[in-house]
């Protein structure tokens, strides 16, 4: 009897339906986890939930939201406003949601974590994976780094978000602090 139990963090629908796809036609025991404090304003976080419950839905895949929570995100990145793409704000925020993503699936049964955060060429997934490793170590259970971008996952990620009529942002979610309301 196979245990594994993989807890996704996702950060958008678009970002998830072809990881979602794939670990669906797999067979797979995961469940997807919407943690994204950054996201703002309040109507973008809740489009982007709603797109995710929707494609988890479709496949038949659990779905859980944690707290919105977006002056924890503020705490943790203050003084990082106007850090560059791929900057130290990105670190600080890749650890954030994931040490809790890495909390919740320590809690609740999973033997593993991962995520879609690297899966968008303007990531850099291997910083993603730092944080992963880091979080995955601070709380003592293990981060899939799966590379959900290769072998044409990219491309799928894209048709997909094309073919189910998918709600696609323009930006990550994390705004100069200097611009939120």
């Amino acid at each position: 009897m196979n245990t594994d139990k993989l807890l996704l963090l996702s950060c958008c629908a678009p970002c998830s339906v072809g990881v979602i796809e794939e670990l669906s036609a797999q067979h797979a025991n995961f469940t997807v986890l919407f943690y994204n404090p950054n996201i703002r304003p309040a109507e973008e976080y809740a489009k982007r939930l709603t797109e995710n419950k929707r494609i988890c839905l479709e496949y038949g895949v659990p779905f859980v939201e944690l707290e919105y929570d977006p002056h924890t995100w503020d705490a943790a990145t203050k003084g990082l406003e106007h850090e560059p793409e791929r900057g130290k704000r990105c670190d600080v925020c890749f650890y954030l949601r994931l040490r809790r993503a890495a909390q919740y699936a320590k809690e609740n049964g999973f033997t593993r974590f991962s995520s879609v955060l690297g899966i968008s060429r303007y990531k850099d997934f291997d910083q993603v994976c730092r944080a992963g490793q880091k979080a995955a170590e601070s709380e003592n259970i293990p981060y899939d780094t799966t590379n959900w971008r290769k072998n044409g996952g990219e491309q799928r990620r894209a048709a997909l978000t094309k073919l189910k009529k998918l709600y696609a942002q323009t930006y990550c979610g994390c705004k100069p602090r200097t611009s939120l309301k």
